[in-house]
């Protein structure tokens, strides 16, 4: 089993971040994993994107061609990105930033997370996209909660920023409530 991720969306959003921690999060659950980034010359503000793999087998090339997840933190990155997702895959949309009235593709399972919502509710602004993995996790079972706590854990302490509201935030993306919902 093989699987795509793309993580697009504005520098400064942690999209990078969002990335390295869903490689992590496939390293501890014992997958072979690639990130691979890509982002302009002005970091924040600028766009970013990385593309992520994990597998049980050698991963032949980090380059996601037919992603089965897009995790889209603004508009921009939705327009770039959902034309390539696998059909069936998922679109995880940041719904503090992307227009209720647009249009989706209808073959694929559409996810709106109002990641500034959950990010104001736990007290961590910061922790938007923290909370848009948690959706991720939760709805396609892809990782489990020791898992993505450890990875979160791990990475944040590594560079002497942990937070234990990063947590929390995870925990308030993966939970059933009305700030992530199927379009």
């Amino acid at each position: 089993m093989t699987t795509e991720i793309i993580c697009s969306g504005y520098g400064g959003q942690g999209v990078l971040t969002t990335g390295i921690l869903i490689a992590s999060m496939g390293h501890k659950s014992g997958y072979k994993v690639t990130w691979y980034p890509s982002y302009g010359t002005e970091m924040r503000g600028g766009t970013a994107n990385c593309n992520v793999k994990f597998s049980d087998v050698e991963i032949g090339s980090p380059y996601c061609k037919e992603p089965d997840i897009l995790i889209a933190m603004n508009e921009p990155a939705i327009e770039r990105f959902e034309g390539i997702v696998k059909q069936g895959g998922y679109v995880f949309v940041n719904a503090s930033l992307v227009p209720n009235e647009r249009a989706f593709r209808k073959d694929v399972k559409v996810v709106l997370v109002d990641t500034e919502a959950l990010a104001k509710k736990v007290g961590n602004p910061k922790g938007g996209n923290i909370s848009m993995l948690g959706a991720v996790s939760r709805i396609t079972k892809l990782f489990d909660r020791d898992a993505a706590c450890k990875a979160i854990t791990d990475y944040f302490s590594s560079k002497g920023k942990f937070n234990e509201l990063n947590i929390v935030s995870f925990d308030a993306g993966s939970q059933d409530c009305p700030d992530v919902k199927f379009v």
